[in-house]
């Protein structure tokens, strides 16, 4: 994320509607759903629409939803060993992610872009 400070005027008032919008409900849910399809080793964030977008944006939790809808031996993105930190890498993750779930059948206009993690 770029170092960014207080927001004024207008992008203000936009960031103000974009924090308005944000669900706690709907990300406890999801949470919920990505362990019980994932499993415990995926671990929870930390609360709030930070602590998701941080829990999300090394793509790791990401490639292994998608992951857990193949059976084994046919799954679709390459998980590595310790998660990326070097911010390209977590983009290329993010990337395989989204390419997989096209292919499972996601329409391309209902995905995000890689960069909405980083933003």
């Amino acid at each position: 994320m770029a170092n960014k400070g207080p927001a004024y005027g207008m992008s203000r008032d936009v960031q103000s509607k974009i924090e308005k919008k944000y669900d706690d409900e709907l990300e406890d849910r999801l949470v919920e759903w990505i362990v019980a399809q994932c499993g415990a080793a995926v671990g929870r964030p930390e609360r709030g629409r930070l602590g998701f977008q941080v829990w999300l944006k090394n793509g790791i939790v990401l490639s292994r939803l998608v992951n857990s809808l193949y059976p084994d031996g046919s799954k679709p993105v390459k998980i590595p060993d310790t998660p990326p930190t070097m911010v390209f890498k977590q983009m290329e993750q993010i990337a395989q992610f989204l390419k997989a779930a096209e292919d499972y059948g996601v329409v391309k206009t209902d995905v995000f872009q890689t960069v909405d993690l980083f933003e």
